[in-house]
């Protein structure tokens, strides 16, 4: 790519996960490289294991399975913020010896408002990503500091959901 471009999925609605990876499912078949980093999300998921079958598509390990971080004790969110630290300094070094054409980093606009990840490293990040790089950020609510580096903006939003009604993740639909 001559230019990268940075997408910002957000919202309270389903989709945002989906959107980003169709995106990378889409680079894959191009040839394009994906790495992905996902936080606050565990790995069980039945599009996860459909996109690490994808070539050129990579995926951070992460938790194997994860709670809500506002119901983590104190010393569980320590933990996790170094873990979450962890993997963002990862795809950060990917990136700059250039193992990525596309980076997908879901749920890093919740990481940012659970004070998990700071709001200026990731916007340092986009101000000097390399110039080919192509940027998904997912999540809630994206600050503006972000927002204001977005080419893309794409809010999905919630009219009904069967959570509401008490019915959980189903794996192969929801997880």
């Amino acid at each position: 790519m001559e230019k990268g471009l940075v997408h910002v999925y957000f919202g309270d609605g389903k989709g945002k996960t989906t959107a980003a990876l169709g995106l990378g499912l889409r680079a894959s078949g191009r040839g394009y490289r994906v790495l992905m980093v996902r936080f606050l999300k565990g790995r069980d998921s039945g599009e996860i294991r459909a996109a690490e079958k994808l070539p050129n598509f990579r995926i951070l390990p992460g938790p194997e399975r994860i709670p809500f971080f506002y119901r983590m004790n104190d010393e569980e969110q320590r933990s996790y913020r170094t873990l979450a630290r962890a993997m963002f300094s990862e795809a950060c070094d990917a990136v700059e010896s250039g193992e990525a054409d596309l980076l997908i980093l879901d749920e890093i606009l919740d990481a940012i408002s659970s004070r998990i990840l700071e709001t200026e490293e990731v916007a340092e990040f986009l101000k000097h990503k390399p110039r080919e790089l192509e940027v998904v950020l997912t999540g809630r609510n994206p600050p503006r500091e972000i927002s204001d580096l977005a080419d893309y903006i794409t809010e999905m939003r919630k009219i009904r959901h069967p959570y509401d009604s008490g019915i959980t993740a189903r794996p192969g639909i929801e997880k």
